[in-house]
C-alpha cells in the first residue's frame, strides 16, 4: 500500500516540475502562475461542457429526428408497436408512464424496441422517453404522445333490475344437477346450466327475459331439460318463459316416473327400427308425453295471462325447447320438441357429428320468430313433425340447449347450424373461453360442480351487436 501511494505522489510531483518548465519557458512569473492556472483550467472546462452539451444536443436531435408515434389503441385489447432508437449511443433507456398504463418496453441489443401489453385505461397520455447520452450530462428526456380508447364492453352499463316489477326474477341463474354414479360404478351424466342478463337489457334496468329448468329422476334415470326465451317485445315474457319451463318438467316427470309401457315401446322400436308400426307405437307415447307437455305448458301460460286482467296473452310470448333423455343398454333415447329460434343439438366429438334437433323457425318478417305462446303453433296439422324429434344414438359428448343470445353469435345463421365443424369450433370456444377478452372455459368433466359458475362467467363473452339474454343448458 506504501509503495503505491509513494508512486503517486512521484507522479505528480513529475507532473508539477514539468508544469512549471512549461509556464517558465512560456514567459509565465512566479506571481502569475496561479491566475494563469486558475484560468487554463476553468477555459478548459469551459470548452469541455460545451462539446460535451453539444454531442448531447446532437443525439437529442438524432432520437427526435426518428419521428416516434404511438398509433392508438383500446383498452383491454391487445397492443404492439415496434421502433429503433441508437443504443450505440444512448443507454440507460426507460420509457416512464408505460408500466403504469399495462404496457411493456423491451428493448434489443441491436436497438429494435417493441412496447406492447394490454392498455388499463382510457384517456390522452403522454410517455416520456428518458436516456442517457453523455457521461456526466443528465437525462434527456422526448415526450411522446398516445391516446387509448375505451373498451366498448366498459361503456356498457349494468342497472339492477327493481325487485319491486311484477313478475321479477334475478338478473342471472345458474344450477348444477349432479347424477351420482351407477351401481357398478360408471359414471352418469351430468347437467350444467346458466342464464345471464343481456346487455342490453342491463343498459335500461330490464329484467332477463330467459329461462331454463333441469330435473333428474333417481328413481327411473330420465333427464328432462327446458329453455325459453321470452320475447323482448313482450312485457311479461319473464313469466311466460318461467311458466313454460316449470311446467313442461312437472307434466313429463310424472308421466315418466313409473311408464314401463313407454319404456318397452322404446326397447321395441330400437330393435326393429324399420318396422312403422313400433314408431308409430313409441311416438304415440312421445306425443303424450313431450308434445302434450308443450300444449300444457301454452295453456298454463294462458291461465297467467288471464288472471292479470291488464294484459293480453301475447305479452306472455315465449320460445321454448326442451328433451327427455335415457341411457338403455342400447345407447340413449332423445326425444324433444322446440317452437322459436335458438338451437338444440346433439354433439359427438368422437364421431364427429351434430344432429339437431329441430328447426329454428322464423316469423312471418325477417328477424321474427314463432311463440310458444300463438294458438296456430298447434292448430297447424304438420305440428308434430316439425317440432317433435326423437333419436337412438350410442353416445354423445354433450347435448346443446340454448337461446338465440348464444346460437346468433356462435353460429351467426341457420346453415352454419348443421355444419359439424362449426360446433366443433363452438365447443372449443366453449372448453378454452376466449382469452383476449379473459374469458375463461368451462370444464365439463365429471361432477365439476363449479361448471356452472364457469358457464356463467362464459356467458360475458363479447360479440359485437349481440347482446340479447343469453342462456345454454348441457346435458354431458
Amino acid at each position: 500500500m506504501a509503495t503505491r501511494k509513494n508512486q503517486t505522489v512521484c507522479r505528480l510531483n513529475e507532473s508539477t516540475r514539468a508544469l512549471d518548465k512549461a509556464m517558465l519557458k512560456a514567459g509565465v512569473s512566479s506571481a502569475d502562475k496561479e491566475s494563469f492556472l486558475n484560468w487554463a483550467i476553468s477555459s478548459l472546462w469551459s470548452t469541455f461542457k460545451e462539446e460535451r452539451m453539444n454531442q448531447r444536443i446532437m443525439i437529442e436531435n438524432e432520437v427526435r429526428q426518428l419521428g416516434l408515434r404511438f398509433p392508438n389503441g383500446t383498452v383491454k385489447k391487445e397492443y404492439s408497436v415496434f421502433f429503433e432508437l441508437p443504443v450505440d449511443k444512448i443507454s440507460d433507456i426507460e420509457l416512464v408512464g408505460a408500466e403504469e398504463l399495462g404496457l411493456i418496453l423491451a428493448i434489443g441489443e441491436d436497438g429494435k424496441c417493441s412496447l406492447s401489453g394490454k392498455p388499463k385505461n382510457a384517456g390522452d397520455f403522454s410517455l416520456k422517453l428518458r436516456y442517457k447520452t453523455v457521461e456526466g450530462e443528465p437525462a434527456s428526456e422526448l415526450a411522446i404522445p398516445v391516446a387509448f380508447n375505451p373498451n366498448p364492453r366498459d361503456l356498457w352499463r349494468n342497472i339492477p333490475t327493481d325487485p319491486n316489477i311484477p313478475y321479477y326474477k334475478p338478473d342471472s341463474d345458474t344450477k348444477y344437477v349432479k347424477v351420482e354414479a351407477g351401481a357398478d360404478g360408471s359414471a352418469k351424466k351430468d347437467i350444467v346450466a346458466a342464464s345471464q342478463r343481456g346487455r342490453s337489457h342491463a343498459q335500461e334496468g330490464k329484467a332477463r327475459d330467459d329461462h331454463f329448468s333441469l330435473f333428474h329422476c333417481d328413481e327411473s334415470d330420465w333427464y328432462i331439460i327446458a329453455v325459453a326465451d321470452g320475447a323482448g317485445s313482450a312485457k311479461y315474457s319473464r313469466k311466460g318463459s318461467e311458466v313454460a319451463c316449470n311446467t313442461v318438467i312437472d307434466h313429463c316427470k310424472n308421466l315418466l316416473l313409473d311408464n314401463p309401457v313407454f319404456e318397452a315401446s322404446i326397447r321395441e322400436y330400437e330393435a326393429d327400427r324399420e318396422n312403422k308400426e313400433k314408431r308409430t307405437n313409441v311416438t304415440r307415447h312421445v306425443i303424450d308425453i313431450v308434445y302434450n307437455g308443450a300444449m300444457k305448458a301454452h295453456e298454463a301460460v294462458k291461465k297467467v295471462a288471464e288472471a292479470n286482467e291488464e294484459s293480453k296473452l301475447k305479452d306472455f310470448a315465449t320460445t321454448l325447447m326442451f328433451a327427455v333423455c335415457k341411457k338403455y343398454d342400447f345407447g340413449w333415447f332423445i326425444a324433444s320438441f322446440w317452437v322459436g329460434d335458438g338451437a338444440m343439438c346433439l354433439f359427438d366429438a368422437e364421431n364427429k357429428t351434430a344432429k339437431l334437433l329441430g328447426t329454428p323457425d322464423e316469423g312471418e318478417f325477417s328477424g321474427q320468430t314463432r311463440f310458444l305462446t300463438m294458438p296456430e303453433i298447434f292448430r297447424d296439422p304438420d305440428v308434430v313433425s316439425k317440432r317433435l324429434r326423437m333419436a337412438i344414438v350410442p353416445d354423445f359428448t354433450a347435448l346443446f340447449l340454448m337461446s338465440d343470445g348464444v346460437s346468433d353469435p356462435m353460429f351467426e345463421t341457420d346453415k352454419n347450424l348443421n355444419d359439424y365443424a362449426k360446433w366443433e369450433e363452438f365447443y372449443n370456444n366453449l372448453k378454452n373461453g376466449f382469452p383476449d377478452d379473459e374469458i375463461g372455459g368451462v370444464d365439463l368433466s365429471d361432477d365439476n360442480e363449479a361448471a356452472k359458475d364457469q358457464l356463467l362467467g362464459w356467458l360475458d363473452f363479447w360479440s359485437p351487436g349481440n347482446h340479447d339474454d343469453r342462456t345454454i343448458a348441457i346435458l354431458y
